[in-house]
C-alpha cells in the first residue's frame, strides 16, 4: 500500500509496533513511528506533525483460530485501536479512512458468489470484531461527517513483482506460504482440512486476491471519498475461486518440486466455498485485478521465496 501511494505521488506515514510488521519494509522516503495505535499521545503527535488527509487501518490481529482462544486479545486490538484512530481523526478533523474488513463476516453463506447485501453471520470473534468496527464506522461517520471504505478481502495472497516485499508471518497460517514452504523443505508435507466436502475435489474453495490488485482498490475507494461519493463498503476478490488441492498442484507447476500432502479431519467452521461478488466495486470504481490466474499469483509469491527464504 505503501509502495502504492508512493508511485503515485503521495506522502505516506507509516505507524507500526512491528510486532508483526517489518521495519526494513518501509521505504526510506516515508515518515515512520514505531508504536501502538491505542497510544493516543502519539496519535496527537503524528496527527499534530502531518497534513493527514487519510488513513488506512492495517492493524488487525486475524488469526482466526486463536481468536477463538483468546477473543480479549482481539477484541482490545481490533475494535479499541480502530476507536483510539477515530477519536484522534474526529479530534483533527480528518475526513476519510479505509478500512481492512474481512470476508469473515459473512460466516458461513449461503449464496456464492457472495455480494455485499448478504446478512453477515460471523462464526468466529475475528470475525465478530471486523463486523463491529464496520457498525462503529458507520455510526461514527453519521455523528462526525468523517467517511469511509470498508473493504472486505477474501484470501490475500502473492507479493510484489519485483519480490521486494512479501509474506512474512510467525507464525505462517496462510495457504499459499505454507505450500511453498513444504515445497522448499521447509516442512515435511502440506496438511489438507477435509477431502470430503461437497466441491469437485472434495477441498475448500477459496478466492484469492492478490496484495497488489488489493492496494489498487484502496487507491480507487480514496479517491471516491475523496471525490465526495459517500460511504462505500466492497468486497475484494477475483469472484472465481481455487481448491486446496487446485493451490497445491499450482505450486508444483510453478516450483516444479514435489509436495507431500497429509489427510488431516475438517476444521469446525470450515466453509466448503468462499468466492467472493465483486462486481460492486468493478461497477462503481472499475476495478480490475491483474492477477486472475492462480499460476501468475503463486509465482509472485515463490520469487520473494526464492529471494529472501530458504529454498
Amino acid at each position: 500500500m505503501v509502495r502504492a501511494l508512493l508511485e503515485r505521488g503521495e506522502r505516506a506515514i507509516v505507524l507500526d509496533d512491528l510486532s508483526k510488521g517489518h521495519r526494513e519494509f518501509v521505504p526510506d522516503e516515508t515518515a515512520f513511528y514505531k508504536g501502538d495505535i491505542r497510544d493516543e499521545e502519539l496519535l496527537d503527535r503524528i496527527f499534530r506533525e502531518n497534513a493527514v488527509d487519510a488513513v488506512f487501518h492495517f492493524a488487525a490481529f486475524i488469526q482466526v483460530g486463536e481468536s477463538v482462544q483468546r477473543p480479549l486479545k482481539y477484541y482490545e486490538n481490533n475494535v479499541t485501536g480502530i476507536l483510539r484512530i477515530l477519536e484522534c481523526m474526529v479530534r483533527h478533523k480528518t475526513p476519510h479512512i479505509v478500512f481492512s474488513s474481512t470476508a469473515a463476516v459473512y460466516g458461513e453463506p449461503d449464496v456464492v458468489p457472495i455480494p455485499e447485501d448478504l446478512p453477515t453471520a460471523p462464526t468466529n470473534p475475528y470475525g465478530e470484531t471486523k463486523l463491529a468496527v464496520e457498525k462503529m464506522l458507520r455510526w461514527a461517520s453519521a455523528a462526525h461527517g468523517f467517511t469511509y471504505g470498508a473493504l472486505r478481502y477474501f484470501n490475500a495472497c502473492g507479493a510484489v513483482e519485483d519480490a521486494s516485499v512479501g509474506e512474512a508471518h510467525d507464525p505462517e497460517t496462510h495457504l499459499i506460504p505454507l505450500v511453498l514452504d513444504a515445497a522448499a523443505g521447509g516442512r515435511e508435507s502440506i496438511s489438507i482440512f477435509g477431502d470430503d466436502y461437497d466441491t469437485p475435489d472434495g477441498t475448500c474453495i477459496r478466492d484469492y486476491v492478490h496484495v497488489t490488485d488489493l492496494a489498487q482498490a484502496h487507491l480507487l475507494t480514496l479517491d471516491a471519498l475523496r471525490r465526495g461519493e459517500g460511504n462505500k463498503t466492497f468486497n475484494l476478490g477475483n469472484g472465481r475461486g481455487f481448491s486446496v488441492n487446485e493451490v497445491i498442484d499450482a505450486c508444483r507447476r510453478v516450483t516444479g518440486r514435489e509436495i507431500r500432502v497429509s489427510r488431516s479431519p475438517r476444521r469446525p467452521g470450515d466453509p466448503a466455498r468462499l468466492i467472493a461478488s465483486s462486481e460492486r466495486i468493478r461497477k462503481e470504481l472499475g476495478w480490475k485485478p491483474r492477477y486472475t490466474d492462480l499460476d501468475a499469483i503463486v509465482e509472485t509469491a515463490w520469487r520473494w521465496r526464492l529471494k529472501y527464504g530458504k529454498v
